[in-house]
């Protein structure tokens, strides 16, 4: 077991170290300081953060519904929540176009009340929110399914509200599951590429996210910025993971 466990670590670390060997590391200050990089970086940070506070508005109230609800149909629904995370990415982006495009009925609506185009930065905001809801969604149903209802029936029973039990028993214990399922939406937000590429377009300052950079500076023949964008990806992604894994995840 313990030779096919190094050889699993040594293909997915190989990658990596292949990363490493061909940055360009006495470029690195000067390809970090383009216009292109920065913004993709901002976009991304940004867009990142506003898709995980729409995925925490619509998760939270999901995962509890599911959850806590009985109703005919949950484990269908459990299953659309899902699929976004076994949906290729393209296909989740070709169907928002479908749904949210100007030529669709709610797209229409939607670009006459309020402006909404999908090749914008709303547009790459719904986009990674598609793609990243479900790590959230997920994450916070396992966490509201190890809560000890008896806590929450014997505050019930010494006279606690609602509210009172939500606040005083029900949130902490399940605070870590909806931190852990918010830093992984985040995550996967900020990796998303193709849902993104195929729904909001790829144009810089807008729409250009740090995975669609990579993308076209691969396609200019710029390997060294490619290379350098990779990195900041993978060293961002990883320190995320590891922060999660050593407070909010069993390490055992």
């Amino acid at each position: 077991m313990v030779p096919l466990a190094l050889v699993a670590v040594g293909f997915l670390v190989l990658p990596l170290v292949g990363l490493l060997q061909r940055t360009p590391w006495s470029e690195l200050g000067s390809i970090l300081a383009t216009g292109e990089v920065r913004d993709a970086l901002r976009l991304s940070l940004v867009t990142a953060l506003c898709s995980t506070a729409l995925c925490l508005v619509l998760g939270v109230p999901l995962g509890w519904v599911l959850a806590r609800a009985a109703f005919p149909g949950r484990r269908l629904l459990r299953g659309l929540v899902t699929l976004p995370m076994v949906l290729p990415p393209v296909v989740g982006g070709a169907a928002l176009l479908f749904a949210l495009g100007r030529r669709s009925p709610v797209g229409g609506v939607l670009a006459d009340t309020i402006g909404f185009t999908p090749f914008s930065t709303t547009g790459v905001v719904l986009a990674q929110t598609f793609v990243a809801l479900p790590f959230l969604v997920v994450t916070l149903e396992g966490g509201l399914r190890s809560v000890d209802r008896g806590l929450e029936e014997a505050a019930a029973t010494l006279g606690a509200g609602r509210w009172t039990v939500l606040r005083r028993v029900t949130l902490p214990q399940v605070a870590p599951s909806l931190l852990a399922g918010a830093v992984l939406a985040w995550a996967r937000a900020l990796g998303e590429f193709g849902a993104t590429i195929t729904f909001a377009g790829n144009l810089q300052g807008r729409t250009q996210t740090m995975p669609l950079a990579v993308y076209q500076t691969l396609q200019g023949g710029d390997q060294g910025a490619a290379i350098v964008l990779s990195l900041v990806l993978v060293a961002v992604s990883l320190a995320v993971l590891v922060a999660l894994r050593g407070r909010w995840l069993p390490t055992r």
